[in-house]
């Protein structure tokens, strides 16, 4: 028996180590700095680079749920090496490039790659604790194994940007290596050998969660701004590389964005100690207006500065992103909490979707750091909906 025991933590120790790594591969992605560059070589156009990104983005949201239940099925290891070999081969069609439908091609098997991975690795995580009976340091291990995608992105960004000076392609393929890094990394997995009790009725159980959302005041605000405010923050973040790459030589691009993810790894960790200290909302709040004021300033007066200027925003992403999900997190009920998460995050990916080939079109016709300062005053109208939501605060807390 103890030495069953032995073995088993052996076991459970060995997912933790083999998903930090696997973070931190995954994410190793030398062409995220120059990927709507590298599009736009391709295609030509700002509105085909971004509709590749959502074409990526709602092939995700399609395959979301289909995956989650195939997780439940055939286990999370094997739901791992499927999400890893998709992964891998979606890079290689980016890699190949040539044509609009070859990189479509590879949003799609990439998005499918992010649907294997989300929900499922945190499963794997969550199951492999609770198999030892350590469910109660999810949050410490969740933060410790996800704080390894920032590092990840802040190393390969550097690494990315200085190649991109030479080519593009170069980028692309060395890229691959990473991800099939990783198709290697998710054999060694170990499955959990836990089980949970099933949904008996889907329908039922999502019609629950949509009625939450529709009698709660609170969570029905703050999943609306979340959504708008993923929509429009992650097609401008990708987006703002082509706009440093008017300021600085494309080695350039590769610093501004170590600098974007290395100032969010920051955030991320001193993310509890600050909502701790002045709590979740009034985090979020003052987060996004620093945020909002810094690149109003940095879009509208666009000079060699502003590619420094913009990082500095990321100091509040992880504050604001933490505070955020712990307010959801709040509202959502325990019986429910998967599908209502599922629910806000389908929101904001097909908002993205749209909001995407709307913003391409727009940096067509306006250029970069107009279309970006149009995006940054759109953004501005959700610091109305967290004050609401703080005044409905203060208001509960006097009756």
């Amino acid at each position: 028996m103890f030495c069953y025991t032995q073995i088993v933590a052996a076991s459970i120790h060995k997912n933790t180590r083999l998903l930090t790594w696997f973070n931190l591969f995954e994410d190793f992605r030398p062409y995220h700095p120059i990927e709507v560059l590298y599009f736009f070589q391709v295609t030509g156009s700002f509105a085909l680079s971004l509709l590749i990104l959502s074409i990526y983005t709602l092939s995700s949201s399609i395959f979301e749920v289909p995956t989650g239940v195939l997780s439940d099925m055939i286990g999370r290891r094997k739901t791992i090496i499927l999400g890893s070999l998709s992964a891998t081969i979606g890079l290689i069609l980016y890699a190949i490039g040539g044509s609009f439908w070859i990189l479509a091609a590879g949003a799609v098997v990439g998005g499918l790659a992010r649907s294997f991975f989300s929900g499922n690795n945190e499963a794997l995580l969550h199951d492999s604790l609770a198999q030892e009976g350590k469910e109660g340091e999810y949050a410490e291990f969740l933060g410790r194994t996800s704080s390894m995608f920032q590092i990840g992105l802040a190393m390969s960004a550097l690494l990315g940007g200085f190649i991109a000076n030479v080519s593009f392609g170069w980028v692309l393929w060395l890229s691959v290596i990473p991800q099939f890094t990783c198709f290697l990394l998710s054999f060694r997995f170990i499955e959990p050998k836990v089980h949970v009790e099933k949904t008996t009725n889907v329908f039922h159980h999502l019609k629950g969660a949509l009625k939450r959302f529709k009698e709660n005041y609170k969570l029905r605000t703050l999943s609306l701004a979340s959504i708008i405010d993923y929509g429009i923050g992650q097609t401008m973040h990708p987006f703002s590389s082509v706009f440093v790459a008017t300021l600085w030589p494309i080695w350039g691009v590769g610093i501004y964005s170590f600098l974007n993810h290395f100032f969010a790894f920051i955030s991320f960790w001193f993310a509890g100690r600050v909502i701790k200290k002045f709590n979740a909302l009034k985090t979020l709040l003052g987060g996004k207006a620093l945020s909002n004021v810094l690149n109003l300033i940095a879009y509208g007066y666009p000079t060699i500065l502003s590619p420094i200027i913009v990082p500095i925003t990321s100091l509040f992403f992880g504050f604001k992103t933490t505070a955020e999900n712990s307010l959801m997190q709040k509202e959502f009920t325990n019986e429910q909490r998967a599908t209502m998460g599922s629910i806000n995050a389908f929101g904001g990916n097909l908002f993205f979707a749209i909001f995407a080939f709307a913003f391409g079109l727009a940096a067509d016709r306006l250029g970069p750091a107009r279309s970006l300062l149009v995006g940054e005053i759109l953004l501005v109208p959700l610091l109305i909906l967290y004050w609401k939501l703080f005044s409905h605060d203060r208001k509960i807390r006097s009756v």
